[in-house]
């Protein structure tokens, strides 16, 4: 089987696809996978870092925007669109691929559109409950629209064939133990918080954090695991300010990035995060009640969406970040970490929202439309 994915833009996009494609070379060895990105976009790194084969176009969005700058830039949005489609064209041609597989991301749609009008079956798979711009527009020529959120189904056209199957998870974090987590990484039986804000940090949610991970430091009643990501190489020294002795306060693990997410989502018994789509999938698979920020700087503020998909079956609370303060986000924490039922709570609700086996989903439908191209051939 030979299969070219197209996504990237955000981790959001890029995870799923590598996810995809890493249970398809555990059931299929031999398989021969190609994936394009946008050059210059993380996918040029993190690809290749998973072991799969890489190839780059060039395309960007249209700014919204009215202004002369907006439109100078619209005009070669133009001009890589159709030199994209060209450099798409070339390359599906030249690996010859029996389906194609967009996760979303500017760089999807010309890709997915060369490869419908070579007549390669085309998968699209969305995994937030409100649709990107690139999976809507898709979707029509779509041989099979794969759904995370079933929420996300009101947004499409309802010709659209759709699949429900959930977002995949890396197998690590669905294998991670809890005990053996928490015994890894030092941690005793006090309550364990895992809060972040993305690999590039978000300057409110560190800044509302700030207190009661100092507090922690002092009293010691909470053992956190923090990142404050790239941006936030700040937030040590705004820790030191309020008091905390990072040095010797043991029960603080404040760090950049978190390189090991499986071991400490594993051990975390409160998480503090965004509302990205993979995230609450994760969230989801193990169980774990959650206070969710949701970014609203994101296309069509899909992170809200998600977050309410939680909410509204009673396993996270939201905080809208024009709501977010270190005393809110304190009480809440408070609130929730000294509530044992509630906590429970969630973390049945959780679970009950998880798709474990959506990547087993997502190759089953490969498979059938693989299997039904066959047969229309003969």
């Amino acid at each position: 089987m030979r299969v070219l994915f197209a996504g990237g833009g955000t981790a959001g996009h890029i995870n799923p696809a590598l996810a995809i494609a890493g249970y398809l070379k555990e059931r299929q060895p031999d398989a021969e996978i190609l994936y394009v990105g946008n050059k210059g976009g993380m996918e040029e790194r993190l690809v290749p870092q998973a072991g799969f084969e890489f190839r780059s176009i060039s395309v960007q969005g249209f700014r919204r925007k009215v202004s002369i700058k907006a439109f100078g830039e619209n005009i070669v949005t133009v001009k890589k669109a159709i030199s994209a489609g060209k450099a798409a064209k070339k390359i599906i041609e030249e690996f010859g691929p029996d389906i194609c597989i967009g996760t979303g991301g500017y760089v999807s749609g010309p890709v997915l559109r060369a490869a419908a009008k070579l007549g390669i079956p085309t998968l699209i798979h969305e995994q937030n409950a409100y649709p990107g711009v690139t999976n809507k527009m898709l979707s029509g020529k779509a041989t099979r629209v794969m759904l995370a959120m079933p929420d996300a189904r009101k947004h499409f056209k309802e010709s659209c064939r759709f699949v429900d199957t959930g977002n995949p998870v890396r197998g690590e974090i669905l294998r991670a133990d809890k005990a053996e987590s928490r015994k890894n990484l030092g941690l005793d039986e006090r309550p364990v918080i895992l809060s972040f804000g993305g690999s590039l940090g978000a300057e409110k949610i560190n800044r509302s954090l700030a207190d009661i991970i100092a507090r922690s430091a002092k009293d010691g009643k909470y053992q956190h695991i923090h990142a404050y990501g790239q941006y936030g190489k700040w937030f040590p020294d705004l820790l030191r300010e309020k008091g905390a002795d990072l040095e010797n306060a043991k029960n603080l693990d404040i760090r950049e990035y978190i390189n090991d997410m499986p071991v400490c989502l594993a051990a975390a018994d409160l998480v503090i995060a965004r509302a990205g789509a993979i995230t609450l999938s994760e969230i989801q698979v193990k169980g774990k009640p959650s206070i969710l920020i949701p970014s609203p700087n994101v296309a069509e503020n899909h992170q809200f969406h998600n977050a309410m998909s939680l909410v509204s079956h009673d396993a996270a609370v939201m905080v809208e970040e024009k709501d977010l303060t270190p005393e809110r986000l304190t009480e809440e924490i408070d609130k929730l970490a000294s509530d044992p039922v509630r906590l429970a709570q969630y973390s049945e609700n959780a679970r009950k929202m998880a798709i474990d086996d959506a990547a087993k989903r997502i190759y089953s439908v490969m498979i059938e439309v693989l299997s039904t191209a066959s047969s229309q051939k003969k």
